[in-house]
Formats: structure tokens, sequence, C-alpha cells
């Protein structure tokens, strides 16, 4: 008896490292690496090093506030905000205050709660949760349903307007909304939590992306804008060409409040880029593309090849839908954008709204060395693109999206006083729906279902859910906006301006934006 269990003791202890070293000296026997040919047994060690290396950076050793693109502290912060729907911190911020960066400008006597012009008089049924114990290995959270919430909406009075002059136009009662994230890129569920989260929230938006309008979309009977970009999906004839009946025919659905053109998107100017693995049925019915095909979209429109082109079709589209149609760039410098705004001013076309995406933008797969070096930062496009609306006379007629790292009350803020009318987001609503910035929004295999069409993963996101998170976010950013607005002495965030902010550099010199960069004066 004791032999025999010795036998299998030995067995159980050599057997299996004997088996698992001589198959790995098998698989050095045929490399493609070099540093497995001399060591292969060191190589493969290193190999798994490398593959569990970003994980342990993310969660061990990056700093809270080092990390990229979003530190620890802004996703935890985020998570905070959706969840428990609080940003409140202890023992102060992490911010390095030493290094260069804008600040909003408190004034001597801020105003009450009582003295903001706010909307909210119709309060919301919300869910948020609770902490019931913080363990080594779990958190045991109850989930409160809570009959009255406080929605943040615009005062009447501030009511942002897009498209005053069409035949339908948006009326909005927030300033947040989630950015342009394409159905294939991202799964039904991810849509259906962000669409329900917006419509409950009251005065918030999504963006198709360049994917089309799916069913899906307009089940969430959220307000949507649908985006049009160079590839044409979901606006395409049988031979690829933009089809204005198709057009005609979004037009007339009323989940649709305005049309965007993309002429650029910050991570991709070169176009978008869709893996066939992710062209389901349903995504390539809403792309009008064929099932499984690996999608690719140009640069340009390629019918637009200078501003009077561009300005023309977006009249023409104007005049079909009878509703708000604007346009998506990037800013690169001035010069470049001022042509645009001549014949803007020559023809008597004006897009409704123009959306600057910063170079820091880019939800899912991008291309690295347009996500790095192409197009300018998002403030500083913000006051390029403020500037030359102004230089022109034109800054009444068009309203100003901005996107790019857009996702605390405090950026948000600083955006509006740069010039933005309203933010929107990508990220930010990916995170408040569970992601984990896992980095695999190009592999089809997002472990939390946001940037998958594969079932599979996406059962790990339940719209029934995370919708309440959503929801959750954009109260507790629009409460954190009309705060932060307070502190300076407004009545409503729709009142930032240059003013309110000042820069200050690593010398610890300050000076006001407005004085750093003056409204140009108008000589038109």
């Amino acid at each position: 008896m004791v032999p025999t269990l010795l036998c299998v003791i030995i067995f159980i202890l050599l057997v299996p490292p004997i088996v698992f070293f001589g198959y790995m000296y098998a698989l050095s026997k045929q490399p493609k690496h070099s540093i497995i040919r001399s060591h292969p047994f060191l190589g493969w060690m290193r190999y798994l090093l490398e593959k569990l290396g970003p994980e342990f950076r993310q969660y061990w050793f990056d700093d809270d506030t080092d990390g990229r693109p979003f530190s620890r502290a802004d996703f935890v912060g985020l998570m905070y905000a959706s969840k428990y729907r609080t940003d409140l911190i202890s023992f102060g911020g992490k911010r390095d205050y030493e290094k260069p960066g804008f600040y909003l400008s408190n004034a001597m006597f801020p105003k009450l709660t009582s003295e903001l012009r706010i909307d909210n008089e119709k309060v919301v049924p919300g869910r948020k949760y609770e902490i019931t114990h913080e363990g080594l290995f779990t958190r045991r959270e109850k989930f409160i349903e809570e009959q009255e919430v406080k929605p943040w909406l615009l005062h009447d009075e501030d009511v942002i307007v897009v498209g005053e002059n069409r035949r339908q136009p948006w009326r909005l009662k927030g300033m947040f909304g989630a950015s342009a994230t394409s159905f294939g890129a991202v799964g039904e569920n991810y849509i259906m939590s962000t669409g329900y989260g917006a419509r409950m929230a009251g005065g918030s938006w999504i963006n198709t992306g360049e994917g089309g309008v799916a069913e899906v979309h307009l089940s969430t009977g959220s307000d949507i804008i649908s985006q049009i970009g160079p590839g044409m999906f979901g606006f395409r004839d049988d031979k690829g060409k933009f089809s204005i009946e198709e057009f005609k025919n979004k037009a007339s659905l009323s989940n649709i409040k305005a049309f965007e053109l993309k002429f650029h998107q910050g991570a991709k100017i070169r176009g978008g880029h869709l893996e066939g693995s992710k062209v389901t049925e349903k995504v390539a019915a809403a792309r009008l593309v064929p099932v499984g095909q690996t999608v690719n979209s140009p640069n340009r429109f390629e019918f637009l090849t200078n501003p009077e082109e561009a300005l023309r079709f977006i009249g023409s589209l104007q005049e079909a839908g009878g509703k708000p149609v604007g346009v998506k760039i990037v800013v690169g410098d001035p010069k470049r954008l001022e042509p645009f705004f001549e014949k803007m001013v020559e023809l008597s076309i004006y897009p409704d709204f123009i959306t600057v995406d910063g170079s820091e933008g880019g939800s899912g797969a991008m291309f690295k060395a347009m996500a790095d070096g192409m197009g300018l930062p998002l403030f500083a496009a913000l006051i390029i693109l403020d500037d030359t609306m102004r230089k022109f006379g034109v800054r009444d007629r068009i309203r100003i999206f901005a996107s790019g790292k857009l996702v605390t009350p405090d950026k948000v803020a600083i955006a509006m006083a740069l010039g933005a009318d309203c933010v929107n987001s990508a990220r930010g609503f990916m995170i408040a729906t569970g992601c984990i910035m896992a980095m695999q929004c190009h592999t089809g295999k997002c472990p939390t279902g946001v940037t998958t069409t594969d079932s599979k993963y996406q059962e790990a996101l339940v719209p029934a859910e995370k919708q309440w998170r959503v929801m959750n976010y954009i109260l507790q950013l629009r409460e954190g906006l009309f705060s932060l607005a307070a502190a300076c002495g407004l009545e409503s965030p729709t009142e930032l301006r240059r003013e309110h902010v000042v820069f200050t550099n690593e010398s610890g010199e300050t000076m006001r934006v407005v004085d750093l960069f003056p409204y140009p004066v108008v000589s038109r």
C-alpha cells in the first residue's frame, strides 16, 4: 500500500512538470522569436510577463494619477459617480498642483443653490448602489430604489437651441451626452444601456457614430444625433453612393433630432475600421454592407473636395430633412479653418453646429500614429474654433459641441468656458456601463461586453442594471457642473466664459485665459 501511494505522489509531483517543460521545449524547436531560439524557457517566461504587464501596471504599479488614457483616480471617480451618485473624496485631491494646467476661478461671493437658474421641478425616479461591506476580496452592495431624484436641467431661459432656423429645431435642456460610438464597434447591450439612461435623465442624447441608425438606437426612446461618415453607412444605395431617400427616411423619425457629417475624428482622421468578425446581420443591416465583411471608411467624402461643395451639401440636407445638420472636425491650425468660414459668409449657408474633437479623442480601435501625432488637443482647438467663428461674425449662428476626454464636471466646465455650448463623451459613458479599460476594443473580445458584438461577451453587460448607472453619471455630472458655476459666482453653467478660467505655468505664474487669449475684435 505504501509503495503504491509513494508512486502516486511521485507521479503527481514529477510528471506534470516534465510534461509542461517538455511541451515548452518542443515549442521552442520551431520558434518564430529570436529569444526563444537561444533561451527557450526564459523566453516563454518573458512572453508571459509581457502579456501580464499591462494588468499589473494598471492595478499595482501605475500611480493613481499617472495612468493613460485615464488615470486610476479618474476611473474610480467616474465609477463612484455612476454607481453611488457621489464624487466625495477624503483628505484632498491627487492632482499634481505643481504642473501647468487650467483652473476655474472662484468668486469671492459664490451663488447659493437657491440663486441658481435650475429646472429641478420635475423629479425623476432613480436607483443607486450603497456599499454595505468592503472586504478584502469582495464588496457587498445593495441596490436602493429612490422615488425622487433631481434632474439638474437647464432653466427655460438657458435652453440650448440647435438649428433655430430649421423646421424642426432641437431644444436641449442638458449640456452633456454620449459621443459617437458606432453599432458594430459597440454592441446592442451598450447602446441600450446608454440610450435608456440618457432618456431617463432627460436633456441628454446619444450619437450613432458613423455605423448608421440601428433599430436598437430607436428602441431606447432617447434623443439621437445620427452621424453620417465618409463611408455613408446607413445612407448609401446598393452602389455605395449617398442616397437622399435614405436620408429623408431617417429625417422622418422623431427620435432623430440632428445629423452630423463626420469630416474628421480625433483618433481616426485617416478613416474608421471595423473587423469583419464584428459585422453581424444586425450590424450589416444598419450599415447597409455585407455580413462578415471588414469595413474601412475613407478619410473624406468622395464628392466633397472644397468648402463650397461641403456647404452646399449641408444646405441641401438642411432643406431636405428640416432638422439641424452639423459637422465634426479636428482643428489643425487657424489658417486651415478660415476658408471654410469665409465661404459660409459668402454663400450664407451655415452648419447648425460644429463638433470639435480633440486629438486625445478616440473610444475604440485607432491608429497609433494618428492618435499620438495628428491634430490639436481639445482645449487649444476650442479656443481657435471659437475665435475663428467670432472673427467671421457667425458665433451666434452655430452651436459648438466639444469632445475629447471630458469625463468630469471640472473638465466639462473648462470646455464650456473656452467656447463649448455642449459636451460629448464616449469613454465616460463606456466606463459608466462597466468598461475597465482592458484595451481590447479592437479585438471584439471586450471582457465587460461594451465594445463587442459577440453574444457570449455581451452577456456581461445587462442593460436593465447599467441604464441606472448611465443615468446617475449624467445627473451627477450636471449637478457638479451647476456647483462649479455657483462657485464661480454664476447662475448657470451657460454663463461660463474665458474670464472664469486661469492658467498656471510651471513657474507658478498665473493668467486669466481671457488675457492670454483675448476675444477677437469683430470687424464685420
